[in-house]
């Protein structure tokens, strides 16, 4: 079998922005571009083949190991667009249960979808042999796929040097985000003004602003206000409550490393100090009753349901993971009740990193299966897919339906198609929910051949547009204009996102990752929960155990990944 480990290739190319999820999967991480803008209408317009008119009807099997409701393409409007424009739909499954169970089911029998979303199970399904190889391929029939990923093929082509995959993204341009689509800690906006929005920088001023407001407002509707919360019951989800850790620290999100910026080297954080101040905090804040014990046994519709409810004064997630409850909030009009994002460090001293760096995600994508009925069609719907003006579909919808062009050319939106864009349901039916993320496409950040932002919400129009009364006296009781604003701006860091780095099933450095996250998952709930005095004595067996892992040989091994990612090698 062909070991499809990572091959380090030198580019002399800049970063572009990407789109991906942290350590959990549907994270989107942000990149730099080496292009001004993209290669313009000819390229995008490029006929794939003499074959590129064949529109027979056919249905391809799509399967993603992320969590969605399953539906037929072309039962969405973007879909129906795309089958229209060639001949292809179709059957959209999506994971239900374990990601680890469902992809050595699929191994065991050699029953495979004809594309596959593999997520966090790719490293599996790659040494398993399950996806094709698409250098000749894109060289046929894909001449968009080169002009967007061709800067970026030596970043993930595999040990024999070939490409199995298509990244989630690589920018053409870049445009920052108005607003902070990944983690932070959340505080309900009601919280802070009642206390006249005060600054809020460290964890203790964090709780201590949530402890006052809680006991003042112990019910909400009959029911007990909850302190703090987070959605870390699903194994997936996990990470929710071990990152904190490191964004505390000032770090971006690395995975389960941090980097030092002056050596570049990486260290686990996990049984160190730095988690432990984190979950000190928090068995202080369960001994206050301030904490959700749920966290950990929640599963994600239940805590969105909290969310909405107004129950909740505080969490930490990402914005990606809570997006139907912040869409639903906002919807009911009720702003007090809605959240903010605040960059929270441990001290006043520290510089917080929660703005995402540039970079490009190389180890999640889509791939075609050795299973695919017609790899030359589906490789045409990709390259199809990637013209602009359907990655315009994909983000924005339909002209003069979901948004319109000014006088000046510049896309904006009126109150009602923002609503739209932000409604769970229309999302679903527009066919946004299933088609702006996992399949080839631009950077979330990437600017548009005539100046427009790729991504909706980073259209400086349609942001303040969007923004409500609420929005618009939080932020002016700030001093800004926009949320990411009061954040600090991430510094440069070329090898970013360390997570991102290809371990290889079966490898020692996979192995150490698994069981590391084994014993987080063992005792962070017991250390969360456990009675003060305790706290000590549980620590201390973790620190142990986690010790007889090898964890210098896995720093020794990231951080000689993260050098050469520096040095132009990937």
């Amino acid at each position: 079998m062909v070991n499809k480990k990572l091959l380090t290739v030198s580019l002399a190319a800049a970063m572009l922005a990407v789109t991906a999820s942290a350590c959990g999967g549907n994270n989107d991480n942000n990149a730099n571009s080496g292009n001004s803008g993209n290669s313009g209408n000819a390229a995008t317009n490029a006929s794939t083949s003499p074959e590129a008119d064949d529109k027979t009807p056919v249905t391809f099997s799509y399967y993603s190991f992320s969590s969605q409701k399953d539906t037929l393409a072309s039962d969405t409007v973007i879909g129906k667009e795309l089958q229209t424009q060639t001949g292809v739909d179709w059957k959209m499954e999506f994971l239900v249960g374990d990601p680890q169970t469902k992809s050595g089911v699929m191994i065991a029998s050699g029953d495979y979808p004809d594309v596959i979303v593999p997520e966090g199970e790719i490293d599996k399904l790659l040494d398993a042999g399950a996806f094709i190889p698409l250098d000749d391929l894109i060289e046929q029939y894909g001449p968009n796929i080169k002009r967007v990923y061709g800067p970026y093929f030596d970043k993930f082509r595999q040990a024999d040097g070939k490409m199995y995959f298509l990244p989630f993204g690589a920018n053409q341009g870049y445009i920052g985000d108005p607003g902070i689509s990944q983690g932070a800690f959340w505080i309900q906006r009601s919280v802070l003004k009642e206390a006249g929005y005060p600054k809020v920088k460290t964890l203790d001023q964090y709780f201590d602003l949530i402890k006052q407001y809680q006991e003042k407002h112990p019910q909400v509707d009959g029911k007990d206000t909850i302190g703090f919360a987070s959605l870390a019951g699903p194994a997936d989800s996990f990470f929710s409550i071990t990152n904190p850790a490191m964004h505390l620290a000032g770090y971006p999100n690395d995975g389960d490393v941090i980097v030092d910026m002056n050596t570049h080297e990486a260290k686990t954080y996990a049984a160190t100090d730095i988690e432990k101040k984190w979950l000190q905090k928090l068995n202080q804040v369960n001994s206050e009753g301030l904490f959700d014990p749920e966290t950990f046994t929640a599963n994600k519709d239940q805590f969105l349901a909290k969310l909405t409810s107004g129950r909740v004064l505080g969490y930490f997630n990402y914005a990606w993971q809570v997006g139907d409850a912040t869409n639903n909030l906002k919807k009911a009009g009720i702003d007090e009740k809605r959240y903010a994002p605040l960059p929270i460090v441990f001290d006043e001293n520290t510089k917080d990193q929660y703005v995402d760096p540039p970079s490009f995600v190389n180890n999640r994508g889509i791939g075609i299966s050795v299973k695919a009925k017609d790899a030359v069609r589906i490789i045409k719907y990709f390259d199809n897919l990637l013209k602009e003006e359907n990655q315009v579909l994909v983000q924005w919808g339909v002209k003069d339906q979901n948004y319109t062009v000014d006088a000046n050319g510049r896309f904006v939106m009126d109150a009602q198609q923002i609503a739209d864009r932000n409604d769970p349901e229309k999302k679903r039916t527009i066919g946004w929910q299933y088609f702006e993320y996992s399949w080839p496409r631009y950077g979330n950040n990437s600017v548009l051949a005539d100046g427009n932002a790729y991504g909706v919400g980073n259209q400086p129009e349609v942001a303040y547009a969007g923004y409500t009364d609420g929005d618009k006296a939080l932020l002016d009781a700030y001093g800004v204009k926009t949320f990411s604003e009061y954040f600090s701006k991430p510094d440069e860091r070329s090898w970013y996102p360390a997570w991102s780095i290809n371990k290889g099933q079966g490898t020692p450095e996979q192995i150490f990752q698994q069981k590391a996250s084994d014993l987080q998952k063992k005792f962070i709930p017991k250390l969360v929960l456990a009675k003060s005095g305790d706290f000590d004595s549980i620590w201390n067996d973790y620190v142990g155990q986690m010790s007889k892992l090898g964890v210098k040989d896995y720093e020794t091994f990231v951080t000689k990944v993260v050098q050469d990612r520096i040095a132009g090698k990937w």
